[in-house]
């Protein structure tokens, strides 16, 4: 088993946002992730696997 499991804290850190960002989107399904106890975590294969769904389904903003 080698898959890294991550906390909010590292999450955000890895992405730039807020830990209060990952904390809501995992309360609201739009980011993988799974609770132990009263704590959020995240497998990181799961979150590399969403953002590319997240940079492939957003519009490109670069278009002219």
């Amino acid at each position: 088993m080698t898959d890294s499991i991550l906390t909010i804290k590292e999450v955000a850190e890895y992405l730039k946002v807020n830990e209060r960002t990952i904390y809501r989107l995992a309360a609201s399904g739009e980011i993988p992730a799974f609770k132990v106890g009263n704590s959020w975590r995240f497998k990181q294969s799961e979150l590399e696997s969403w953002i590319t769904t997240q940079q492939s389904t957003s519009p490109d903003t670069n278009k002219t």
